[in-house]
């Protein structure tokens, strides 16, 4: 703590790589932000409309104040607290601070949830390519049309996109692509936003409820239990990226002391977003009422003017391709810092030959790197075409994700390194926030696990359509 804190210390520690890092919080809050105004502010609209007027607010800000102070926690946990030397990720900070079968359940849980975003993610942009098509459809033919298209050529299209870009060696080196993500996230956002508004001021008078959905009208007693619990799993995932702040956070110079400038960032970035969240979940939920479209840009709530739609979707599927990038390079890192480590004479495993490339200048060719992430690139392709359900998929992986990476690692390693007593008044409400995540995070995934078995009954494999 003092080491960050910019105070003397008598720990010794190697700042390693540290002309590496030229990270501030300006580009931290950009990674941030790509990272968590993702597909989740698509379905918020829809998750209002299950929980109502009332619980839906207060669960989008009850949500954004339990990360921004989780995340706080963990940005303290960077350094290891006997060295001071650095955590290059979250499985390291774990290891660090509480070691044991805690780092081997963190691993478990970071990287299942990373694979499964950049899954989740590798959906989205497919729905919203196809969409990009369908607008036009839907202008030429009229609103009545089908205008079905088959996601899984666009799935595809991502897929090679995402094979070039995860050439990229690193972190430090997204920066650029972050930037554009999150600037393609706000544009994306700002167009539903001022869709859904010009929606309400044009008259529609579409029903809403303090509650939400109402039983025996909008749906039955148990699909409105699982929606609601598949809601709160929507809006876990909106704010999901605990599992990249360590990562995130090495990027950052070492003056001013990378913890401040990490609870900067995220302060700054989880605001905007807050900012945005409740503005699109809300009007969103004025504007189509009890029955919201999964995705709000996608479900086709809008149809004129079908050129902006195109836009709003261009711009999410430029932000998703940075994002996808954003989730999957702690794979590639962790991959290859074990096979290196396991065969260091491998002239496969460590080649790399410096090449220039038009637009991005200065980088480097590895064939490990080549075959490794171009096959996990055609792995996460496969199984999207094979899984394309929007809303339980991004409700599942923010149910599994949130608990464990969001809160309990956070709070644990808080708890060891500031020597919290135990059934002390702090370590009382520390546990028990951490024991009321973990039952909301159990009925997200039944609700989003639930609502998949139902819509899996019949669906065809590879046969996705929007």
């Amino acid at each position: 703590m003092d080491l960050e804190a910019g105070k003397p210390t008598s720990a010794p520690f190697v700042d390693d790589d540290s002309s590496n890092r030229t990270g501030t919080w300006v580009s931290a809050s950009a990674h941030i932000i790509t990272a968590v105004i993702g597909s989740g502010v698509l379905s918020l609209s829809w998750a209002i409309a299950q929980l109502g007027w009332i619980a839906g607010p207060i669960a989008l800000v009850i949500f954004s104040v339990i990360t921004w102070f989780t995340s706080a926690l963990l940005a303290d946990c960077y350094r290891d607290p006997v060295s001071g030397r650095r955590c290059s990720c979250y499985t390291d900070a774990v290891k660090s601070n509480l070691g044991g079968l805690n780092n081997k359940f963190c691993g478990i849980a970071q990287y299942v949830n990373l694979a499964g975003t950049t899954i989740g993610y590798s959906i989205t942009s497919a729905i919203s390519m196809a969409a990009i098509k369908r607008s036009g459809c839907f202008h030429k033919r009229g609103h009545a049309a089908g205008c079905h298209v088959k996601n899984n050529t666009f799935i595809i299209i991502f897929g090679i996109i995402e094979i070039i870009l995860s050439q990229i060696p690193n972190f430090h080196e997204l920066s650029w692509l972050s930037q554009l993500a999150a600037v393609m996230s706000l544009g994306y956002s700002c167009i539903g936003l001022g869709l859904s508004i010009a929606k309400v001021a044009g008259g529609s008078h579409a029903r809403t409820s303090l509650m939400g959905t109402t039983v025996g009208v909008d749906v039955t007693k148990w699909q409105k239990i699982w929606n609601c619990f598949e809601a709160l799993g929507n809006i876990a995932f909106a704010y999901a990226f605990s599992n990249v702040l360590v990562e995130i956070q090495d990027t950052l110079k070492s003056s001013p002391p990378a913890n401040e400038s990490m609870k900067k960032a995220t302060l700054v970035g989880i605001s905007v977003t807050t900012m945005f969240y409740i503005s699109c979940g809300l009007v969103g939920y004025a504007a189509f009422g009890n029955n919201a479209p999964g995705n709000f840009l996608t479900g086709f709530g809008f149809y004129e003017p079908y050129w902006l739609i195109d836009i709003a979707n261009v711009c999410i599927v430029v932000h998703l391709v940075g994002a996808y990038q954003l989730f999957c390079q702690p794979i590639f890192k962790l991959v290859e810092d074990r096979c290196l480590n396991q065969w260091p004479d491998s002239n496969f495993m460590k080649e790399s030959r410096p090449i220039k490339l038009p637009l991005f200048g200065d980088s480097t060719f590895s064939t490990f790197r080549l075959v490794w992430r171009t096959a996990y690139v055609i792995m996460t392709t496969v199984v999207a075409m094979l899984l394309p359900l929007f809303n339980s998929v991004v409700g599942l992986l923010g149910a599994v994700s949130f608990w464990p990476l969001t809160v309990y690692f956070p709070v644990q390693m808080h708890i060891s390194r500031e020597n919290i007593r135990p059934f002390c008044r702090k370590w009382i409400w520390l546990n028990a926030l951490s024991m009321l995540c973990l039952i909301i995070s159990i009925l997200a995934a039944a609700g989003s696990i639930a609502l998949m078995i139902k819509d899996l009954r019949t669906y065809k494999p590879f046969n996705s359509v929007s």
